[in-house]
């Protein structure tokens, strides 16, 4: 979790059964704690979609042949 100090007082306008869903699903103890992971899932599930991306290109440009081993690729 962030550093205490690095926090900022904000406002937002949010919906208040999202908030407790999130929380409830999160098995956070308050809705500032669901927020916050909440966040942080975005963020580690967004690096795991560029990593997952990045790889992918690696791969395609590689120029690697795939064997159709079971014969139920089409060309």
């Amino acid at each position: 979790m962030p550093n205490p100090r690095a926090r900022a007082h904000k406002h937002f306008r949010l919906d208040p059964v999202k908030i407790k869903r999130v929380q409830r699903v999160l098995n956070a103890d308050t809705q500032t704690e669901a927020i916050e992971r909440a966040l942080d899932l975005v963020i580690s599930e967004h690096e795991k979609n560029r990593l997952t991306a990045e790889a992918n290109d690696r791969f395609v440009k590689s120029g690697i042949a795939i064997k159709d081993v079971y014969g139920t690729l089409r060309p």
